[in-house]
């Protein structure tokens, strides 16, 4: 996978006090709310493209379903629109 930079925090993340944290591997990316990891953003390679797996820390719980983008940073693009659209943001 090539080198995905940590984007900036988006400006609705920003609003409610979150940020956003490298992992310690290439890919993962996780939201923090409150000063908590409470999201991880897991980009991967998926069927000659990628896809943003944005999954809840706390329980493990999958949010929305699994789509295929050009590359790594409209995956994670992708990813946090799921989550912003699952939390109702």
């Amino acid at each position: 996978m090539s080198a995905m930079a940590v984007p900036s925090t988006p400006a609705w993340l920003t609003h409610r006090g979150g940020s956003l944290k490298p992992g310690i591997r290439e890919g993962i990316v996780f939201v923090m709310l409150g000063g908590q990891p409470q999201y991880r953003c897991d980009v991967r390679p998926a069927k000659g493209a990628f896809e943003c797996n944005v999954i809840q820390t706390i329980n493990g719980r999958f949010i929305g379903a699994a789509q295929t983008y050009p590359t790594a940073a409209a995956a994670f693009s992708g990813g946090l629109e799921k989550l912003r659209d699952a939390m109702g943001w």
